[in-house]
């Protein structure tokens, strides 16, 4: 599970954008991640300056939802986590 707060992207990532989200390869797993345009803005804010209350809020904004969709962007983190796109900041 998530135990950060705050991420940031792992290093060893090509990202390329592609018209509806990222195309990323993981170098070091010889392995390919398509992120669709929601799971791009996710990743995109793995900078380690957003919170996870950051990402829901500005999602709510972007998509103009009537709630902050913190389970998705929990769910999205947690795998972008799994498949080691991102890592958590240092406290």
């Amino acid at each position: 599970s998530v135990l950060s707060d705050r991420f940031e992207k792992a290093l060893d990532l090509e990202i390329n954008s592609v018209p509806d989200g990222y195309v990323v390869y993981q170098g070091k797993r010889d392995h390919v991640h398509y992120l669709n345009s929601v799971a791009s803005v996710i990743f995109e804010l793995c900078d380690g300056d957003h919170t996870l209350d950051d990402i829901g809020g500005i999602l709510k904004a972007a998509y103009e939802l009537d709630h902050v969709p913190a389970e998705d962007v929990k769910a999205s983190l947690e795998r972008l986590f799994e498949e080691g796109l991102i890592v958590p900041c240092p406290a």
